[in-house]
């Protein structure tokens, strides 16, 4: 337990160290679309973005699951087949 703690904290050190060495403002453009904001604020939020869109993308592969074959001609298993 105390070595997760220890590791969460120097993580949470290292976020800070980020943030407050990226205090530059940048301007973001896409299309017609224009954003300036801090560096500090920018990179955390582009890699929460791709965290949640990842996870997304991850869980819908899981959730559809093996695709079934439709039952062979003459099996019973529709029009046309031999049912006992």
């Amino acid at each position: 337990m105390k070595a997760k703690i220890i590791i969460v904290l120097v993580l949470l050190v290292l976020l800070v160290v980020l943030l407050l060495q990226n205090q530059e403002v940048v301007t973001y453009r896409v299309y017609f679309w224009t954003v300036s904001l801090s560096q500090g604020v920018l990179v955390p939020a582009v890699a929460l973005a791709g965290l949640v869109l990842g996870f997304m993308l991850g869980t819908l592969g899981r959730r559809r699951g093996p695709r079934r074959a439709p039952p062979a001609p003459g099996s019973g298993g529709g029009p046309g087949g031999t049912a006992p």
